[in-house]
């Protein structure tokens, strides 16, 4: 957790106290970029760099009566939809690296990895909005507060998303076990 100290210090002009933060906040910014920006490293290098230069000019401007996080997590996203707005892309999630036991078979192995292709597949085909509350939630391990502050959306949309975007998810994932047609 970012130390409130460190803030208060870079916000009095404290250089170095500034780059502290912007260096510990640096990988959460690109893992948001790289989700939301349909896990493009340039794409995501460039937002975060983007955010980082936001932040940093915009440091004075941050008030205690949100969490630091939140209020950098609303800089990061926002950049990103102004992307999707101009270049309108699809998000996806990242392909993880998948962790077998050592007992499982290759036939669970391969099965695994073929879910795990399908909810990508799957969230890749969500609207933009539903796809975004879905990277903060699951993948950022945002509270649904913090996605409403976050994205300046009420709480009960946060839920409403989320309720919808599992729906969606749940008919998509069902289709594609049946044979359905992807993409």
């Amino acid at each position: 957790m970012i130390e409130q100290g460190l803030i208060r210090a870079a916000q009095s002009g404290d250089r170095e106290a500034l780059i502290t933060l912007l260096r510990e906040i640096e990988p959460y910014v690109y893992r948001t970029a790289y989700y939301v920006l349909n896990h493009n490293e340039q794409d995501a290098m460039d937002a975060s760099q983007e955010a980082l230069i936001r932040i940093y000019s915009k440091i004075n401007s941050y008030e205690e009566k949100a969490q630091f996080k939140t209020w950098v997590q609303r800089i990061v996203t926002n950049i990103c939809i102004d992307k999707f707005r101009r270049a309108r892309p699809t998000v996806s999630i990242d392909e993880h690296n998948l962790v077998f036991l050592g007992d499982q078979s290759v036939e669970k192995e391969v099965l695994s990895a073929y879910a795990a292709q399908d909810i990508r597949e799957a969230i890749d085909r969500l609207p933009e909005h539903h796809r975004t509350v879905v990277v903060l939630r699951y993948l950022q391990d945002f509270s649904y507060n913090e996605i409403a502050d976050s994205l300046d959306i009420p709480l009960n949309t946060v839920k409403s998303y989320l309720f919808r975007a599992r729906q969606q998810l749940q008919t998509m994932l069902q289709d594609y076990e049946k044979g359905g047609v992807r993409g």
